[in-house]
């Protein structure tokens, strides 16, 4: 048989082992807590971003449902040849130097019911595959059902031409009193509704133009058209000049 002692000693170490059980549950409890904690926020986080991009998504599509929209259209309305002049190459005698100042007025027209978000562009001034200058157009809003007017100005400072090119500008310019270039661009606009912007609208610049630098107006003017025959513009217009004055050889 046991004594008192010794089962008082027995329950003290049965207490203590359960004791250390108790907090060996304890500790091993707050990190399951924990993790399920994480879990749950990042379900949470992951309902509220998808939530945002049927939002997003809800609202694209009703632009285009209700919206309709429309790409925008744009057309070169003036020409104004302000400066030009040629100048020998000291430096290279097979080439030239083309000074010009060109003044561009873009017509865009708003067909949309909302309003055009327009971002900043460029505009290249062509003259037979060699690049003269560019025009940087800046960026504007465009109010609905609107036209609008967009000032450009092409500087071309000092770009060197070859000696046929520059050969062929001079005579176009002095003796024939025409000259013809081809403005190339495409301008960034998306629509603008309820803060949002819809995706980008391709809107794009290809116009052929022919200027009398005399006069310094514009003389003839054909945009829209991809790979336009330059010479049946030149045929087109020597035809017009030799009907007026009854010269033509048929």
């Amino acid at each position: 048989m046991m004594s008192g002692r010794e089962n008082v000693v027995r329950v003290s170490e049965e207490g203590e082992a359960t004791r250390r059980q108790q907090q060996l549950y304890y500790a091993a409890t707050p990190p399951s807590s924990h993790s399920s904690t994480c879990k749950g926020c990042c379900c949470c986080l992951f309902l509220l971003f998808s939530f945002l991009g049927l939002l997003v998504l809800a609202a694209l599509l009703l632009i285009v449902l209700v919206v309709k929209p429309r790409n925008p259209h744009l057309d070169l309305s003036q020409v104004g040849f302000q400066y030009m002049a040629i100048r020998p190459n000291p430096n290279d005698p097979a080439t030239a130097s083309l000074y010009l100042i060109i003044r561009l007025v873009l017509s865009v027209v708003n067909p949309n019911r909302v309003r055009i978000r327009y971002g900043e562009s460029r505009l290249s001034l062509v003259f037979r595959g060699v690049t003269l200058g560019r025009a940087s157009v800046p960026a504007f809003f465009q109010r609905a059902h609107s036209v609008t007017e967009v000032v450009a100005t092409v500087a071309v400072d000092g770009v060197n031409l070859s000696e046929a090119d520059a050969a062929d500008f001079t005579r176009d310019a002095l003796l024939n009193d025409r000259v013809e270039l081809r403005v190339l661009g495409h301008v960034a606009a998306k629509i603008r509704l309820f803060n949002l912007d819809s995706p980008p609208l391709q809107v794009s610049v290809n116009c052929v133009i022919v200027i009398s630098p005399r006069k310094q107006s514009l003389t003839y003017k054909q945009c829209g058209l991809e790979g336009l025959n330059l010479s049946k513009i030149k045929k087109l217009t020597t035809m017009d000049r030799c009907m007026r004055r009854r010269q033509c050889n048929v």
